[in-house]
Formats: structure tokens, C-alpha cells, sequence
């Protein structure tokens, strides 16, 4: 296949993970993991067949692991585990992200330690490479024992039960698998909880969100230098040397690339002098603290998803290294909850400062000199009146929406499991947030570039100029009051597929990796 990407387990990285998602980028396992593989499955076959009673092997699940089962019925024991787990509600997930959960699973199963043969495997390569796609329910997981609902659904798939996409269209599995010319796979013992044990569908829906919110984090830094600029405010907060003196790390590059975007803006040297404002409001000012924290966040939070990205989070685990098999937890999706959490945080956060942005801009009181919602004629016309309302029902919204997902814990399967991460929404959750802080900062876009434009002849820097160029392209400047929805939605398709970002020279935007 063309322009392959070969996972190694273990040193996939963020920035790989990113080009995964972007571009769908086709994604096998490097040939080197199968050996380990296959000494990890000799193990398991060699647990099947013996006397002692091994987790998920010849024993039940759950509350029935002291259930022993027959050598004759290990294999019926993992078709009937990944049936009775096909639990999922709700709208299915997108297909891309049920690709990366894929991707993901693969990764994990490449390191050895799970027991699965590598036929299996193979499958699930095959099953990407020919675009067939399990439609997996988004909502039926407690982020403990793994992604059990989700994942039991990717698996139906592999052995032709249940439904999935074959090149985007929605048919049963079954049908998907000869469109592809695969047939279902019979699993071997510990297949069926190798699969549906793990964090994958969590992980994946915490890193399409990651993806999602650092691009528009990146807008939002272009943004407020817009609106910096007019509302004619003062840059000197974001001089390196204030910065510096705290030392935080996104501090000082959220400072450093509003200092970029803005350099060169006629706006800005208009008013060194004779400007009777002495400091302007903590929205303008404290940009570089408040953006660049919510990117410290975001970054740990990256950190996070890519260290569980390389994880194996199956149970129980294979060491070939001792022929033991050995339950553990590292199903347990904490972690990731505990990310999604804080990005939850950062994403409200955000929008907030965003928020206020917009409202000052608007408000004749505090915009120094700009017209009344920013309308060429108000009072006749309401301008950007009900813009700014709707980008603070957003922001209201991913506020209550913050809320901490992984402090909700509840005991399930007759307390066996009674202590749970709820990962799986706490990051399905982030979506809609990202949704709604994309608009919030679309909004914040239109209104600054209307702002901007109001300080004609003064023009503001060359980069910002580009992105306003791009945003007229598909919005025009606010005359008299008009059908506003659509323009919403177009300033928010420049955000999300980073029209905005493309706009601009090179400069010096954050990267979305944590130094370590």
C-alpha cells in the first residue's frame, strides 16, 4: 500500500497519532511485533489446554470468574463473551474515530502481551485496509474493564455479527465482510477479552478532542490579537520579559505568538500616545495567562493520551519474558478521564476569555469608539447584537458541561467492578465542547474583523490582514442587518479546518507537544 504508516508500539508519537487522524493515513503493524506475538499466544494455547484455572481463559468474567469452563467450550466461551457485551445506545460514533480506536487496539495487541494469534491481527488490518468499519453505539461504557459496551461492538464486527460500514455505507457486518472479500474470524481463547478489554475507544475519542481543540486553541491566539488590535489596545502585557518572569512554558508562548501575529500594525503605533487608558480589561491583558495555562493543560493532557496511545490495557497480561498470565488493571481508563477532565477545564476556559472578548467589542461603552454592536446604523439595525448572545449560550453551555466526569464513580457487575473511570463520556463529552467553542471563536473572528475595520485608514499588522482577507472570502463586512446563521457557520468552517491557520505567513504558533 502507498504512503504506509508503520506503528511500533510503544513510540507512536502525538504528532503520528495527529497525522492518523487528519488524514486517515493507511496504518500496519511493524513485522517485528510478531514474534513476540507468537510466543504470547503459544502461552495462552499451552493455559487453554492445561488443569490450572487461568482469568479469561478457561474461567467466566467478572463477578463469574470462579466459574471454571470445559476445554471444549473456550472458544464458544469468547463468541458468547463478545455477544452478550453488545450493549452500546445511543448515535453511533464517527467512523474516524472508530478507525483510530482500531489503530489503537492494534498497538496494543502488537506488543506481545495479550495472546492473540497473529491471524487475528491481521484482520483487523485487513478490515482498515478495505474500509470495513464497525458501527459502534457511543454510549454504554464506564471507562473500567476497559471500553467493554464499544468494544464488544468492534469485535461483532470481526466475527460477522452486528453492523459496520464497507466504504461509508452503513450495512450488517456480515455483509461488509464479503463486500471486502474477508470472512469472519473464529476467535481463539483469550481473544474475545483481549478485545473488549482496553481503554482504545476512550482514548481515541480524548485524542480526535485533543486534535480538535488545539487547532482552535490556535485560532483563538489569532483571534484575540484581533481583537487586541480593535479595540486598539495595548500589547505592552505581552512583552517576553513579564512572561519570563513567571516561567511558565505556555505563558511565555502564547505571549510569543501574540507578539508575532501583531507585529507591524499601524492600529498599534496610533495610539502610544495621547491614550488616556491606563490598563485594559483581564480578556486583552491577561491573554498570555490565561491562554497559555489552558495550553500547559492541554499539553499535559496530550502527554497523557499518548503515553495510554502505546499502552496495552488488556487483562489478563502475557510475559513471555516468564511464561506467567497475570491479572492486573490496566484496564482502568483513570487517566484518561482525569485528561479529559482538565481539557474539559481548558476548553471552557477558552471560550470564556473569547466570550468576553466579543462583548466588549460590541458594547459602545468599552470598545473605544467602535459603533454600537458594531452596526453601521444601530438602532435601525442590531448588528452583532445577538452574535455576541449566542456565543454566550455556548460558552454557558461548556461550562456546565466542565463538570468532572471521573469523580462520578459507580460499582457495577455485582460490585466486582466497583470502582470506575467513566473515561468514555468524560471524553465523547469533549466533542460537543469543541463544537461550541469553534463558534464561540468563528463569532469572535467576525466581530474583531468588523471591529478592525472600523479603524480604516489605520490597518492592522500583515498576518492579521491575511486572516481577515480569508474570512472575507467567505464573509463579507456587516452592512445593514442580514441572515447571519450561515456566516456563523462558514467563520466556524474556517476555524475547524484551519482556513484561518493556513492564512497566515509562517509564524510562531505553539506546538502541541510538552517538552520532556
Amino acid at each position: 500500500m502507498p504512503d504506509v504508516f508503520v506503528l511500533q508500539p510503544g513510540q507512536v508519537t502525538l504528532a503520528d497519532l495527529a497525522e492518523i487522524y487528519w488524514h486517515s493515513k493507511p496504518s500496519r503493524l511493524h513485522g517485528a511485533c510478531k514474534a513476540k506475538v507468537d510466543q504470547a499466544q503459544a502461552l495462552v494455547s499451552s493455559a487453554a489446554a492445561g488443569d490450572a484455572a487461568v482469568y479469561g481463559i478457561n474461567t467466566g468474567f467478572g463477578k463469574l470468574a470462579n466459574t471454571r469452563i470445559a476445554p471444549a467450550d473456550v472458544i464458544q466461551l469468547q463468541r458468547n463473551l463478545i455477544l452478550s457485551h453488545c450493549c452500546g445506545v445511543g448515535a453511533p460514533l464517527p467512523e474516524n474515530i472508530v478507525r483510530l480506536a482500531m489503530i489503537l487496539k492494534l498497538m496494543s495487541l502488537g506488543q506481545g502481551a495479550t495472546g492473540v494469534r497473529w491471524q487475528l491481527i491481521e484482520h483487523i488490518q485487513n478490515c482498515l485496509d478495505r474500509q470495513v468499519i464497525p458501527i459502534v453505539p457511543g454510549q454504554g461504557s464506564v471507562g473500567a474493564s476497559g471500553d467493554l459496551a464499544p468494544l464488544a461492538h468492534f469485535a461483532a464486527t470481526l466475527i460477522g455479527e452486528g453492523d459496520a460500514t464497507f466504504e461509508g455505507q452503513p450495512m450488517t457486518s456480515k455483509q461488509a465482510l464479503e463486500k471486502a472479500g474477508l470472512q469472519a474470524i473464529v476467535l481463539s481463547p483469550k481473544e474475545g477479552i483481549g478485545l473488549i478489554n482496553g481503554t482504545q475507544v476512550s482514548t481515541a475519542l480524548a485524542l480526535a478532542a485533543f486534535f480538535e481543540v488545539w487547532r482552535v486553541a490556535m485560532t483563538a491566539l489569532v483571534s484575540g490579537a484581533l481583537s487586541t488590535d480593535a479595540i486598539m489596545a495595548s500589547p505592552a502585557p505581552f512583552r517576553a520579559e513579564i512572561q519570563a518572569l513567571r516561567g511558565h512554558a505556555g505563558q511565555i508562548d502564547a505571549a510569543h505568538a501574540l507578539r508575532q501575529l501583531m507585529d507591524g500594525s499601524e492600529i498599534r503605533e496610533s495610539h502610544r500616545t495621547d491614550d488616556d487608558r491606563v490598563q485594559d480589561p483581564y480578556c486583552i491583558r491577561c491573554q498570555p495567562q490565561v491562554m497559555g495555562a489552558c495550553l500547559d493543560v492541554l499539553r499535559q493532557a496530550g502527554r497523557t493520551l499518548e503515553i495510554e496511545a502505546n499502552a496495552v490495557t488488556d487483562n489478563p497480561l502475557v510475559f513471555v519474558e516468564d511464561g506467567s498470565i497475570v491479572s492486573g488493571g490496566n484496564f482502568h481508563a483513570e487517566p484518561v478521564a482525569l485528561a479529559a477532565d482538565q481539557m474539559a477545564l481548558a476548553i471552557a476556559e477558552i471560550g470564556s476569555i473569547c466570550q468576553r472578548r466579543i462583548a466588549l467589542m460590541v458594547d459602545p461603552v468599552l470598545n473605544f469608539g467602535l459603533p454600537a454592536f458594531l452596526s453601521p446604523n444601530p438602532g435601525l439595525n442590531s448588528g452583532l447584537m445577538i452574535a455576541e448572545v449566542t456565543s454566550a449560550a455556548l460558552m454557558s453551555e461548556n461550562k456546565q458541561k466542565a463538570a468532572p466526569c471521573s469523580v462520578d464513580s459507580t460499582p457495577t457487575s455485582a460490585n466486582q467492578e466497583d470502582h470506575v473511570s467513566m473515561a468514555c463520556h468524560a471524553a465523547r463529552r469533549l466533542l460537543d465542547m469543541a463544537d461550541n467553542l469553534g463558534r464561540i471563536v468563528a463569532i469572535e473572528m467576525m466581530t474583531a474583523a468588523q471591529g478592525v475595520e472600523y479603524r480604516v485608514p489605520l490597518k492592522s499588522s500583515p498576518q492579521l490582514h491575511r486572516v481577515i482577507d480569508r474570512l472575507r472570502q467567505d464573509v463579507m463586512t456587516l452592512g445593514d442587518d442580514r441572515y447571519l446563521a450561515p456566516d456563523i457557520e462558514r467563520s466556524n468552517e474556517l476555524v475547524r479546518s484551519k482556513g484561518f491557520l493556513d492564512a497566515l505567513e509562517p509564524t510562531a504558533l505553539p506546538t502541541m507537544e510538552l517538552n520532556r
